[in-house]
């Protein structure tokens, strides 16, 4: 915990250079199913989500995202917080990157869950994407891990964006892959609809169990704002 309000600090300094020229965004959904990186993290349960965050003209950014959590009574851990500090920039007409440190944070649980992450994506055109994620103590435990994501955004018109994203979790002698194929429904103002399904490989249901892993569908009703 001490780690993460040192990095928000770093990151509020940051901004209060250029606080004059501070973006402030936000976002919340609801899903029925908080499906992170192949798995379950509601037992297939819904999920109410929310997170806020204050963006720089120098591209330095910080934002607070939560979630509601069910990882079973071994565990006991109702709620999940990623706090994230970073630096996002373009680098030309078509590319861009954004690098930064994220917190996973676990205030309900009784066991000790948090863990952090370094993140590097590379994007082209905001029509692809690799994502690179390192960890020394990956998934909260004591191995490190590094997670590799590629995907993909096709608009079919001005309401309809079909996404495709791959993912592999490189674990110590645990790794697996995940699919997911979305389809994202713009509504009204700043609504928008998503369904993804989602799949993963025998790996993930030896390493998560097959109620946490497999195929699933999830829905989420989504507001930016």
């Amino acid at each position: 915990m001490q780690r993460m309000w040192t990095w928000c600090a770093l990151a509020c300094l940051g901004l209060a250079v250029d606080a004059r020229a501070a973006d402030i965004t936000g976002s919340a959904a609801l899903t029925s199913d908080y499906v992170w990186r192949g798995t379950t993290q509601t037992r297939g349960e819904p999920a109410v989500q929310a997170g806020v965050k204050v963006a720089g003209a120098s591209g330095v950014y910080a934002s607070l995202w939560g979630t509601n959590v069910d990882y079973g009574p071994a565990a006991d851990a109702s709620t999940e917080f990623d706090a994230t500090v970073g630096w996002g920039t373009a680098l030309s007409d078509d590319w861009s990157v954004d690098v930064n440190l994220l917190r996973y944070v676990y205030p309900s649980t009784r066991i000790d869950l948090d863990w952090t992450e370094a993140n590097g994506t590379l994007m082209f055109r905001d029509r692809a994407w690799l994502s690179l994620g390192y960890s020394r103590e990956a998934l909260g435990g004591d191995d490190a891990g590094l997670y590799a994501l590629v995907g993909g955004r096709l608009p079919v018109n001005d309401r309809l964006n079909l996404e495709l994203a791959v993912g592999h979790y490189f674990l110590q002698q645990r790794d697996y892959t995940h699919a997911q194929l979305s389809a994202v429904f713009a509504l009204a103002g700043p609504l928008s609809l998503r369904f993804t399904a989602h799949t993963t490989d025998s790996n993930a249901k030896r390493i998560f169990g097959d109620n946490a892993a497999g195929p699933r569908i999830e829905a989420a009703l989504q507001a930016t704002f």
